[in-house]
């Protein structure tokens, strides 16, 4: 039996939150047999009104006697309302929440089970504080916003050995740059690489996850990027990029997010040629090295661009960003300029010949691949 008085789990990303909450709860399900001693109630409420009558509700159902004796289990599930929003900051809520807090004090937990999870939390607040030294705390993912590169790779090895798999090096890193912060994609992409990995590898053979699986398998994602396009593009290999504008345009593919595709790739690969030329970084094994040094010495240039976009370097996963340039030879600074230009000049053609989409790619294809002379 738990030595606080219940159990609150929280963090930035719901999926986590929500996932774990699924584990406690099933747990505690075993030890309060009877289904009529076990309830559920939804926190999710979109203003003060609902957060109201969310809290009554719990404060209900702790109090209410199980009909044949015995422990009650109470699951208040889904709480948005501790999040650093127009609701969650209202004074109504405020007020709410220390009622809320008021329950929760007053619970024995002998008699009844609480489980409380939420997501987002505002960590500032006087109540998620509260609940660290007198519950059974759980923080998933870290802090507020998106949950770090760290805390995802953590989710992702974790689910991997509970599938019996591990990750090559490098490989969890590129799964994470395909996939992006999507935890429940990256578990389904998990679970999918193990699979394939496991058919592949045969009997007693380690079930392991490679980098190539990778690169195969999963979708690039995180970018909403071209792969095929793109990496045949910035390969310098003409003949596979226009089979793959063939393949694209066959399958009613229009021009404008190829073209989005090739921008963003560009950009990222222009601002890591201009660092490699001042010798602020190099490319290396393990990715681009002296990123963190580049980023405190310019990333106070990128205001206001923290999120992760091609615009700003400094955003991307490191790894990856070396990856994408070493892949083959890193363009000039002159060839990369003219790609810039090229890709300008064909977004304007494509308004001028939106019937000839395919051609106008293909054109420019050709003026960036082809050999010189």
């Amino acid at each position: 039996m738990a030595s606080k008085a219940f159990i609150f789990i929280c963090g930035s990303d719901d999926f986590l939150v929500s996932r774990l909450g699924k584990e406690r709860y099933a747990a505690l399900a075993e030890e309060v047999t009877d289904e009529f001693s076990r309830e559920t109630l939804s926190g999710f409420a979109n203003n003060v009104g609902e957060v109201t009558a969310a809290v009554n509700r719990f404060r209900d159902s702790v109090q209410t006697v199980s009909m044949f004796g015995g422990r009650r289990l109470v699951w208040l599930k889904d709480v948005n309302f501790l999040a650093d929003t127009p609701t969650g900051r209202a004074e109504g809520t405020l007020k709410v929440v220390e009622d809320l807090q008021e329950i929760l004090s007053s619970i024995d937990p002998t008699q009844v089970a609480v489980l409380v999870t939420a997501a987002p939390i505002d960590r500032r607040r006087a109540f998620p504080k509260w609940c660290e030294k007198n519950a059974d705390y759980t923080l998933v993912g870290g802090g507020e916003g998106d949950a770090s590169p760290e805390a995802l790779a953590g989710v992702v090895l974790s689910e991997a050995k509970m599938l019996g798999a591990t990750f090559a090096p490098g490989a969890v890193d590129l799964l994470l740059a395909k996939v992006g912060g999507n935890t429940r994609l990256l578990l389904e992409e998990t679970r999918k690489l193990a699979t394939y990995a496991s058919a592949s590898g045969g009997e007693n053979v380690e079930c392991r996850i490679e980098e190539s699986h990778v690169e195969e398998l999963t979708p690039n994602v995180a970018e909403g990027d071209f792969f095929e396009a793109a990496e045949a593009f910035f390969a310098a290999d003409l003949g596979r990029t226009l089979d793959a504008l063939h393949h694209h345009f066959f399958t009613g593919g229009d021009a404008r997010p190829i073209i989005s595709a090739l921008q963003n790739r560009n950009r990222i690969l222009l601002q890591v040629r201009g660092l490699v030329d001042a010798g602020e970084v190099r490319l290396g094994p393990r990715g681009l090295d002296g990123m963190p040094k580049a980023t405190a010495t310019f990333g106070h240039h990128f205001v206001g661009a923290s999120e992760k976009s091609s615009y700003n370097l400094f955003s991307q996963n490191a790894w990856y960003v070396g990856k994408l340039a070493s892949g083959a030879r890193l363009p000039s600074l002159r060839r990369l300029i003219d790609n810039q230009l090229e890709f300008i000049a064909a977004f304007e053609e494509i308004i001028r010949r939106p019937n000839e989409q395919e051609e106008v790619l293909r054109d420019m294809t050709v003026r960036c691949l082809a050999p010189s002379g």
